[in-house]
């Protein structure tokens, strides 16, 4: 494959893997007291902490992806939170709708695995750092 191809097809799935969470960081944001609620209900002891990690997490390394900045380790801890988040809220085998998300779940940890094993790509943050070191 061409790198400059290889090259955006990873900017392309950072794009893609970075836009959900960014999007679910900021509608936890806009709406504190009903995530804090929700995750009350799923049985997870200090509600508001979980909340400001699950925010950080969420938008915080969503933004780190999109941009891949310290691309790795972001996207080793995204995929942990998608695999310790799918197993908390998602796995219920008997409704056929949590269990997609759940398995969603998987499938994303899976691509951000990826992104940890290759890194984020010629397009990115990580890379103008390499460059700018190695002159």
């Amino acid at each position: 494959m061409p790198p400059f191809i290889a090259a955006l097809s990873q900017l392309l799935g950072r794009l893609l893997l970075s836009a959900i969470f960014i999007q679910a960081g900021l509608g936890k944001l806009s709406n504190p007291a009903s995530t804090m609620a929700y995750i009350g209900s799923a049985g997870i002891p200090n509600p508001e902490i979980a909340y400001y990690i699950t925010l950080a997490v969420e938008l915080g390394g969503g933004l780190l992806i999109l941009l891949g900045l310290f691309t790795r380790p972001a996207a080793l801890l995204l995929a942990g939170f998608c695999l310790v988040s799918g197993a908390m809220f998602h796995y219920h085998p008997g409704d056929i709708g949590q269990m997609t998300n759940f398995m969603k779940n998987l499938a994303i940890a899976g691509g951000f695995l990826q992104l940890f094993a290759v890194g984020a790509g010629m397009f990115s943050v990580d890379a103008m750092r390499r460059r700018s070191v190695l002159r």
